[in-house]
């Protein structure tokens, strides 16, 4: 059976959220949105994007690094999501393991987010239904792009080429042989759920560290007063700009 899933490199995700965007921006204008973005700066905003992007310190000071972890719907091979909703509108696609969410079905009771340990689920709080990442399967099956791009959004985005897709029961596949060739491991397997999508685990690099560097050093011209200053006769913006 097909089940096409995400493979995400944590040691080259340089965290730029490029993937977040582009999700967001395709999903709002298919056919799985709009997706409401309700006070977005207020005290309480209510966001519903379905591919977010976690941040994290690990190690410390000064031996620190930065891990950037992206997460969306692992579109599990068995998704705890689908057998509690009273309504049968969370269901697992079988012709390519993609889960999905019938909106027509969708009730928003949130017992499929109360289900997902890895907390996937959006709710969307203008149309009162769940939402979550559907591989972009819009755009993943049109046959007007062009065979390169029926890719997800947030794929096709990554500047880094950290984020790869494919069909991971294929051994032949680029994602399984990531998976294989980079000790490839999913997402919380003790919950027994068996997420398709993969991680490819962060490479702990060498950070060659200098005494000076910890040391906090005033810029010399400051302490000797001989920070640069334009003349008064040089024009000011006022003189060289529109505004």
């Amino acid at each position: 059976m097909t089940q096409l899933a995400l493979v995400i490199d944590l040691n080259v995700c340089v965290g730029c959220h490029a993937c977040v965007t582009s999700c967001k921006q395709w999903n709002t204008s298919g056919a799985a949105g709009p997706l409401a973005d309700v006070d977005a700066y207020g005290e309480e905003p209510q966001g519903t994007f379905f591919n977010r992007v976690q941040t994290f310190e690990v190690g410390e000071y000064p031996a620190t690094q930065t891990v950037h972890f992206p997460k969306s719907c692992l579109h599990c091979e068995d998704p705890p999501c689908v057998p509690v909703c009273p309504t049968g509108a969370s269901y697992k696609r079988a012709e390519d393991g993609i889960v999905l969410v019938d909106y027509d079905k969708c009730i928003g009771c949130k017992y499929c987010s109360w289900a997902c340990p890895y907390g996937a689920r959006e709710f969307d709080t203008q149309r009162k239904v769940m939402t979550k990442c559907t591989l972009c399967v819009d755009r993943i099956y049109d046959q007007a792009l062009p065979a390169s791009e029926r890719k997800p959004a947030c794929v096709m985005a990554c500047p880094t080429s950290a984020r790869l897709f494919g069909d991971i029961h294929d051994p032949a596949s680029e994602v399984s042989e990531a998976i294989r060739e980079n000790a490839g491991y999913a997402l919380m397997p003790e919950w027994g759920t068996h997420p398709a999508n993969h991680y490819l685990p962060r490479r702990r690099t060498g950070v060659r560290i200098h005494v000076d560097e910890l040391e906090r050093a005033d810029n010399p011209l400051k302490v000797d007063g001989l920070l640069p200053k334009p003349p008064k006769s040089d024009p000011s913006l006022d003189d060289v700009m529109s505004w």
